[in-house]
């Protein structure tokens, strides 16, 4: 009990420190190419409002960055504190792209970065643009790594587990870096960050609209807000549907957990828009179900069907009592090398030895586990079913109002008519929602992904560090209270600095004087 609380405090802690940390990396990866379009826009007009829209927004970026930097570090030393069993097993694989995103942000983009800053009455206007472009492509490129590491933990390609080492191994790094779950996931989530930038810059925008202030700077910044906004807003949903065919490729228990689809259906399978999951019965009430949807998606196809919860679970149990087997042969190898019958047995039914490794969690002996065991650990296969059916519908409901928004807003601009009051104040109010949706894809992801830390590899209850559960409360509750202080701080700078307007970014009198249209 002591062990399983550990473990349970353990994820409690790196899921809240990661979503401290998502507060600020959307925004970030949003913002830095917005930056970079303004600036352009600068260097080819040679208009001084755009170099001024660049420094201001420049300023807000400069804060939430520093915020970002700050709350990330913990979350790296967090796999040898609270996960060392986690590092030791596959730290030759996954500490690749972690050391590489290391070097990207803490040399690559702490360089462009202050660059940026200091070099505007150092650099030349075009080397200076390049600087901004670089940082751009830096922080995204750090993204990328973290993103390569964090599919290869949906699907752990490049790599084989050594019997005689007790570990897994790095088998082909090109695989892991062009891992297609990976890869989709990149895209997607730094569309969500273009998504969360935009809106960012329209929301502050329409303030100033409201307050009729700084007119010209605002609709500016709106236009590329808007433009960026609706062509991020399109990546994100294409790249959502990808994502749900490649978690319908390698994550079947994932995607019958986000449907609640207990039963396998005929194909092609139905969507459920909504509904209320019942545990308990297994079924679920209200359902309001788009047909064929759902196979479509997963399958791209009208004839493959999509596996249900209890389909899966009989998987999961067959694979259990295989994984048993691959234990004791691997037990029998480790107390004697030169057991070649062992290896032989252990090699035939490798594939399953993260299914008896789920047996760790109800026995201390795998290979001798009973019915009961074997059962409790085949419904340990199922995540928490009502989370994931309405954090996705959470998200996708998110990214519907996005395009919706987004879309009016482009319709008006191309027009060249005026944004009506009410869309400015639906501006301000929507500004939470890109981080609604980016948590509860994070949710979907990592919390789908469970009872495994890698994907039929390693459990997460496996995975822990042998830790009292006194000492991850105690560095939980400092977690909290430090990323607080450091989320009301940032909070503080950022509602100061918009309010002061693009003054906060350059002395008053430097502002060109530039006529202010009437705003409806």
């Amino acid at each position: 009990m002591e062990a399983l609380m550990s473990v349970d405090l353990s994820r409690l802690q790196f899921a809240i420190t990661a979503m401290y940390h998502f507060i600020f990396v959307p925004l970030t990866m949003g913002l830095v190419l917005i930056l970079a379009m303004m600036e352009t826009v600068y260097v080819i007009t040679g208009r001084e409002i755009w170099k001024r829209m660049t420094q201001f927004w420049g300023l807000l970026f400069a804060i939430n960055f520093a915020m970002g930097v700050a709350t990330g570090i913990t979350l790296e030393f967090q796999f040898g504190t609270n996960w060392a069993y986690y590092a030791h097993y596959v730290g030759d694989i996954f500490g690749v792209p972690l050391a590489i995103e290391g070097m990207m942000a803490f040399f690559l983009e702490g360089t462009f970065v202050g660059l940026f800053f200091f070099g505007w009455n150092r650099l030349r206007p075009k080397v200076h643009l390049l600087v901004t472009w670089m940082l751009a492509l830096a922080t995204n490129l750090s993204a990328l790594w973290i993103l390569i590491a964090n599919g290869w933990m949906q699907n752990p390609v490049g790599s084989a587990f050594n019997p005689a080492t007790m570990r897994m191994e790095l088998t082909s790094l090109w695989e892991v870096f062009f891992n297609p779950v990976a890869q989709c996931k990149f895209v997607h989530t730094v569309s969500a960050g273009y998504v969360t930038g935009s809106l960012f810059v329209i929301a502050i925008s329409a303030y100033y609209l409201l307050r009729k202030r700084n007119q010209e700077f605002a609709m500016n910044s709106i236009r590329v807000g808007v433009v960026f906004g609706f062509l991020s807003t399109i990546c994100v949903l294409i790249l959502g549907d990808e994502s749900g065919y490649t978690t319908g490729l390698n994550q079947e228990m994932k995607l019958a957990a986000i449907e609640a689809e207990w039963e396998t259906q005929k194909a092609p399978a139905s969507f459920t828009l909504i509904g209320l999951p019942d545990l308990k019965s297994r079924h679920n009430k209200y359902a309001i179900e788009i047909p064929y949807a759902l196979g479509l998606i997963a399958t791209r196809s009208l004839t493959t069907p999509v596996p249900g919860i209890k389909e899966l679970v009989e998987r999961g149990r067959e694979r259990i009592k295989t994984g048993m087997i691959a234990y004791g042969a691997l037990d029998r190898y480790r107390a004697d090398k030169n057991d070649l019958e062992a290896l032989a047995l252990f090699t035939k039914h490798q594939k399953d030895l993260g299914y008896g490794l789920l047996l760790k969690r109800h026995t201390p002996n795998p290979h001798r586990a009973t019915p009961a065991q074997i059962e409790q650990a085949a419904l340990d296969t199922i995540p928490n079913v009502s989370v994931l059916f309405f954090a996705f519908r959470i998200m996708v409901a998110c990214g519907m109002f996005f395009l919706a928004f987004f879309g009016l807003a482009l319709w008006k601009t191309l027009r060249s008519q005026p944004l009506p009051q009410w869309f400015l104040r639906l501006s301000l109010l929507a500004l939470p929602l890109p981080w609604i949706a980016s948590w509860s894809g994070w949710i979907v992801a990592e919390h789908g992904r469970q009872p495994w830390v890698i994907d039929e590899i390693l459990p997460t209850y496996g995975a822990a560090s042998n830790l009292p559960s006194s000492s991850v409360w105690m560095t939980l509750i400092g977690f909290i209270v430090f990323y607080s202080i450091l989320a009301c701080v940032d909070l503080f700078l950022m509602i100061k600095y918009a309010r002061l307007g693009p003054e906060a970014a350059f002395e008053p009198h430097d502002i060109p004087e530039t006529p202010e249209p009437e705003v409806s």
